[in-house]
């Protein structure tokens, strides 16, 4: 399903219970690549869908496309609508975005300051603690770059290795990389749902950019809430990236995390983005 006859278009933003596995496969061209591209969610063993996951286009800066997971957290309505305005706030500012606005980079950075504040405002009015983490790649000719806040992670392959992870803004990480290591394990089990950066806690949330200048076709760009990553080592996740195509490998991921997840497994998100060569002339297809 190509994007190239709708202007603007938000993909898979899954509300209410479903347990069915809800993947979309679709093609983007972008200038120096053609992106095979599945986003997918599952609602898990949950009561309600709090993950959101999009992959918009703008007609104001073609060729450019973004990518983004949010997953939600806060009480039963709280995460939705947190998530929910993570994804809108993209939206708006992406689809808005021209050729000679303000850089990739600034606007990862606006996205993440303009939802965080929006959050914790409604978060005031409502009496209630949303946040949600933010999981963003922006893919346009040979350049990515990505933002990420909270334990949503963004994997990058190459060759059929990982070339890059992001890490996890928890509690866990931190004590980690502050060389605390026996703690940092006790951490991880007791404590591994404790985020020391997201968007809408009482603080200003750390978000970290990263970026490639220099992509090539085969590279692959998985973006995955903890739901899913969690029942992965990094090794499984390259095999099966690389052997199958992206709504196959979506499938797969999903079926595991579910088997794994022993009926007590959390909502999924997930997008998978392939760089292929763009067709030569005369061997396009109508899409």
């Amino acid at each position: 399903m190509g994007l190239k006859k709708q202007q603007y278009r938000r993909l898979a933003n899954h509300e209410g219970p479903d347990d069915r596995l809800l993947p979309k496969a679709f093609r983007i061209r972008v200038s120096s690549f053609k992106l095979n591209v599945c986003v997918a969610q599952h609602i898990g063993d949950r009561h309600e869908q709090q993950d959101r996951v999009a992959i918009i286009t703008s007609p104001r800066n073609p060729g450019a496309m973004l990518a983004i997971v949010a997953d939600g957290m806060g009480g039963r309505t709280g995460g939705r609508m947190a998530a929910d305005q993570v994804v809108s706030t993209a939206e708006n500012l992406f689809k808005d975005m021209t050729e000679n606005d303000s850089t990739f980079r600034d606007m990862l950075l606006h996205l993440a300051a303009e939802a965080h504040t929006v959050i914790r405002l409604t978060a005031i009015a409502a009496e209630k603690e949303p946040h949600s983490t933010l999981c963003a790649l922006i893919v346009k000719k040979n350049h990515a770059i990505w933002a990420h806040a909270g334990d949503s992670r963004l994997y990058f392959f190459r060759g059929g290795r990982l070339l890059h992870r992001t890490p996890d803004h928890t509690y866990a990480e931190q004590l980690r990389e502050e060389g605390r290591h026996e703690e940092a394990d006790v951490a991880a089990g007791r404590y591994k749902n404790i985020l020391v950066s997201a968007l809408g806690i009482n603080k200003k949330p750390k978000v970290e950019i990263g970026e490639d200048a220099s992509l090539r076709t085969g590279d692959i760009f998985l973006l995955s809430s903890d739901g899913l990553w969690a029942y992965f080592e990094d090794e499984e996740l390259v095999e099966i990236l690389h052997q199958l195509p992206p709504r196959e490998a979506s499938e797969q991921l999903v079926s595991l995390a579910r088997e794994r997840g022993e009926g007590r497994g959390d909502n999924m998100s997930l997008a998978i983005i392939k760089l292929e060569p763009q067709p030569r002339a005369g061997h396009a297809r109508r899409g």
